[in-house]
């Protein structure tokens, strides 16, 4: 699977892509899935609440995004692939955290919840045709093809651990 081109995705959306290493975005999500469970699992549940700014998200709450956004990146992927054309609206990350409660549900609830939405993921692009892949659509006002929004959902989930490992931990 090639890493997509510059006209497949808007320029804001190659920070997340430019985040994953190599050629092979299936082997990618897929290292993902254990590593993270792993790098998770060794933050207690108290240091989880930890926010390094007063205006910043908790880690719960990082996270909590991070898994909200993995469903909306396949959702957008499943969209486009199965050609349907009428754009998809934005999505408000902060409306999304604030109404989601990621403080009251324990880190390893997270965890769990990201294993289950990743295997979904990982089913959702091994079985996709392979035309599927070049297809496209635009969500948030901006142009994606199904394999950039793959990239970015591998991409979205590195560039969040770093972030946790610079800024939290």
């Amino acid at each position: 699977m090639p890493r997509p081109q510059s006209t497949e995705a808007a320029p804001y959306y190659f920070t997340y892509i430019d985040q994953v290493s190599g050629d092979d975005v299936m082997a990618a999500l897929e290292s993902q899935l254990k590593q993270i469970a792993v790098f998770l699992s060794a933050i207690s549940e108290e240091k989880s609440l930890h926010r390094y700014a007063p205006d910043k998200w908790s880690i719960r709450e990082a996270w909590g995004h991070v898994n909200d956004c993995e469903r909306l990146f396949v959702l957008r992927a499943f969209w486009f692939a199965r050609g349907f054309d009428t754009p998809l609206p934005s999505f408000d990350q902060n409306v999304a955290v604030a109404a989601a409660g990621s403080d009251q549900i324990a880190l390893a609830r997270h965890i769990e919840e990201f294993r289950f939405l990743r295997e979904g993921t990982l089913a959702f692009f091994r079985h996709l045709p392979k035309e599927a892949w070049d297809r496209n659509g635009v969500a948030s006002g901006n142009p994606f093809t199904v394999r950039a929004l793959a990239w970015i959902a591998a991409g979205h989930v590195a560039h969040h651990r770093r972030v946790l490992e610079e800024r939290y931990l």
